[in-house]
C-alpha cells in the first residue's frame, strides 16, 4: 500500500497539510486528492493542501489548494507554513524565495514566526454597493494575491459573517472569480479586529493571511488606521501587517505571524 509522508501545520489557526512533491508522490487528479484529504470526517481534515515542487528559478515551487479541490493562486498563512516546511527540510534556508500563481513570494523564517514580503495588491475598488437582503452593502475591494472584499463593520462580534459573507462572496459582481470576503472592526489606529468567510473553504475560517493584508490595508485608507496594524483573527492570535502609501498606492506590503507543527504521520491510501 503506498503511503504518503506529510506535515499538519497551522499558521493562527489557518491550518494546511504539506507534502513534500519534489519527487512527484502526487499525481493524476489532484484537484480531488486535495478534496479528499482536506475533509475532516474521512481523512486529516485540513482548510488547504500544499505541495513543495521542484523550481529552477528560487528555492521551490508550490501548489495550493482549497479544501473543496479548487486551486488558489495565493494564500498567505499557507505561504508562511511552506516557509518555515521548506526550512525544517534543507529545501530552502532562513531567506526564503518560491514560485506561486500568484508570483514569486519571499520569505524570512525566524523560528517559528515567518514574515512574508507580499505581491504589490491590485485592482483597488472602493465604496462598492453590493445589494444584499435588500439592504445595500457598501465594502471595497482589493487583490492581495487572492481577491477580497472587505467590508468595516462597527461590531464585528455578533455579525453573520457566513450568511451575508457567501451572499457577496458570489454576487455577480465578483463573478466568475469569486471573491473572499472580510469583515474589519477598527479598534484603535494600530489595531483592528477580522472575520473572513473564505473562498475554496466556503465558510468562516479561523484567519487567512491574504485577508488581514486586505483589511489592514482598506481600513488604512480612511485614515484611522496606520501601519503596521495588528490584526486579531477569529483564532484569537494576532497577525502584524506592514506597509506603506505612496501616490501609486500600496508599497512594502509584509504579513508576519507565528506558524505552529501540529504533527507529520504517512497517509495511507484508504485517507486518499
Amino acid at each position: 500500500m503506498s503511503k504518503i509522508p506529510f506535515y499538519k501545520m497551522n499558521g493562527s489557526g489557518n491550518d494546511f497539510i504539506l507534502i513534500d512533491n519534489r519527487k512527484g508522490l502526487v499525481g493524476g487528479n489532484i484537484s480531488q486528492f486535495a478534496a479528499k484529504v482536506c475533509h475532516r470526517n474521512f481523512s486529516v481534515g485540513a482548510d488547504g493542501l500544499i505541495l513543495i515542487e521542484s523550481s529552477d528559478k528560487v528555492d521551490f515551487r508550490w501548489r495550493f489548494y482549497n479544501s473543496d479541490g479548487s486551486e488558489a493562486e495565493m494564500c498567505g498563512n499557507g505561504g508562511r507554513c511552506a516557509a518555515r516546511f521548506a526550512y525544517i527540510h534543507k529545501i530552502a534556508k532562513d531567506n526564503i524565495s518560491f514560485e506561486t500563481k500568484a508570483g514569486i513570494i519571499k520569505a524570512e523564517v525566524k523560528g517559528r514566526r515567518v514574515k512574508l514580503a507580499m505581491l504589490e495588491p491590485k485592482d483597488l475598488r472602493r465604496n462598492l454597493e453590493i445589494p444584499v437582503d435588500e439592504r445595500v452593502r457598501v465594502l471595497s475591494f482589493i487583490n492581495t494575491g487572492v481577491p477580497h472584499a472587505v467590508k468595516i463593520i462597527p461590531n464585528i462580534e455578533n455579525f453573520d459573517v457566513v450568511g451575508i459573507g457567501r451572499k457577496i462572496r458570489y454576487h455577480k459582481k465578483f463573478q466568475p472569480a469569486g471573491t473572499n470576503v472580510d469583515f474589519a472592526q477598527i479598534v484603535d489606529e494600530h489595531n483592528i479586529l477580522m472575520r473572513t468567510y473564505e473562498r475554496g473553504v466556503e465558510d468562516e475560517t479561523l484567519a487567512c493571511g491574504t485577508g488581514a493584508v486586505a483589511s489592514a490595508l482598506i481600513t488604512s485608507l480612511g485614515g484611522q488606521v496606520k501601519s503596521p496594524v495588528a490584526v486579531k483573527t477569529r483564532g484569537g492570535e494576532i497577525l502584524n501587517i506592514y506597509f506603506r502609501i505612496d501616490h501609486t498606492g500600496f508599497k512594502d506590503v509584509y504579513l508576519e505571524g507565528d506558524t505552529a507543527i501540529v504533527y507529520n504521520g504517512e497517509l495511507w491510501e484508504e485517507g486518499y
